[in-house]
């Protein structure tokens, strides 16, 4: 061939070539533009079942509670503890807290106790000699009242003085006797007083050593009924860090007074708590049917009830409630702390328009979709008849008719480096 003719297939396949590539780019320039094409959905008529979804855990109706002895204001290590989900009797040992401090004061009540009914045998014994010796002094003096008595009958055939004499020895016989009556009331109400001090003391020492067998029995966790046990979470603050999931209690740990450490489930009533979000609240009341299904049985669904609804908690970005859940009938493969999902029905519509939950907006006080017409996607007012977290019951638009499920405006809001991209990929 000509070197004309070579020239001329080499400009016309990189022309051919240059072609193809301006093709791959603008495919990928259109691929990135289809790819924020606004979702859409149509309103449909129909029969709808408003539910509610949560997720919770299986958990025994009117459980017992084992919690650490309300004893001082420390915190008890745990010895020995059961493993979660170990089968126990009534009366089985299920949790045991360390003794030795409440063992130490027990012995040390015990050794008070045998020292202060010492004491009140030895008051006793002082008591017993005080009253004799005081007793004998009151004999000796009533002797002496007497024999001063005698000498005065002799006064007349005496002298006048010897019989002065004799009438002070009397006054002063009577004198000492009223000394030694008084003295032995006094002592002998003292020596009471002294015994009582020292039952006191018996008592005391008897009594703190009750405590400290009341409290070592304590701090042993029994059983009252069978079931599996459900070890509770360790609350302890020195455990606690923001966004982090507690562990259940385990040998080693502390707990407070008071502080819940096992549960043993009543396996005859099984309850759920599940946690559901505040835009459910108003759609759900006590007695309404549940479907249930147990993460750990598969192919297993059981039935059951909404029990009661308790209060809204958490931050203002998710708000949630607590709804405990009753099943109607029981099953032996059931534990508790199983993850359960439940299905709660709200309401039976019949004939009714319906849309995806997200193709409703509010602003404003306006209830209104995007619907489909000739200039593109515009606000279409429609009147909420029913929500739920997945579906919205609506009137004011015909069947069929095509709405976003996203606002339009935000499809616009593209970041400009991704529209940068687009137009350098076309201009090369």
């Amino acid at each position: 061939m000509r070197p004309r003719t070579i020239l001329a297939f080499a400009a016309v396949a990189a022309v051919v070539g240059a072609l193809a590539w301006g093709a791959v780019r603008l495919v990928r320039a259109t691929s990135t533009t289809s790819a924020l094409e606004l979702p859409t959905t149509r309103v449909k008529r129909g029969a709808v079942n408003l539910t509610v979804a949560a997720r919770g855990e299986l958990q025994g109706g009117n459980s017992e509670m084992l919690s650490a002895p309300m004893i001082g204001g420390g915190t008890l290590a745990i010895t020995s503890l059961r493993e979660p989900g170990e089968l126990v009797n009534p009366g089985d040992t299920v949790a045991q807290f360390d003794t030795t401090e409440q063992e130490y004061r027990l012995k040390e009540a015990e050794a008070d106790l045998a020292e202060a009914e010492q004491q009140v045998v030895k008051a006793q014994a002082d008591s017993e000699a005080t009253e004799e010796e005081s007793r004998w002094a009151t004999v000796s003096a009533d002797n002496d009242v007497k024999l001063a008595e005698l000498e005065i009958r002799r006064n007349p055939l005496l002298a006048s003085m010897v019989a002065k004499q004799n009438l002070i020895a009397l006054e002063a016989a009577r004198n000492r006797q009223r000394q030694a009556a008084q003295d032995y009331t006094n002592k002998k109400t003292t020596s009471a007083a002294g015994i009582a001090i020292q039952l006191a003391a018996v008592n005391k020492a008897r009594a703190m050593a009750a405590t400290a067998r009341r409290n070592i029995d304590s701090m042993t966790l029994k059983a009252k009924t069978g079931g599996y046990v459900n070890v509770q979470q360790n609350q302890n603050q020195n455990m606690m860090y923001w966004g982090m999931q507690l562990p259940p209690f385990q040998v080693g740990d502390t707990a407070r007074a008071g502080m819940a450490v096992a549960q043993i489930p009543d396996l005859k009533n099984w309850e759920i708590s599940a946690s559901v979000g505040e835009l459910d609240r108003g759609h759900l009341s006590a007695g309404q049917p549940v479907k249930i299904k147990v993460v750990a049985l598969a192919g297993r669904e059981f039935t059951g009830k909404v029990k009661n609804i308790g209060g809204t908690t958490g931050p203002p970005w998710d708000r949630r409630f607590e709804c405990r859940i009753t099943l109607d009938h029981a099953a032996p493969e059931l534990r508790p702390g199983m993850t359960s999902n439940m299905v709660i029905t709200v309401d039976a519509m019949r004939d009714v328009l319906w849309i995806p939950s997200q193709a409703l907006f509010e602003s404003d006080g306006r209830t209104f979709v995007y619907a489909r017409g000739s200039g593109g996607f515009l606000p279409h007012d429609v009147k909420l008849v029913q929500r739920s977290e997945s579906l919205a019951v609506i009137t004011g638009i015909d069947e069929g008719v095509l709405v976003a499920l996203s606002n339009p405006d935000q499809l616009n809001k593209v970041p400009a480096r991704q529209q940068n991209g687009a137009m350098k990929a076309l201009a090369k």
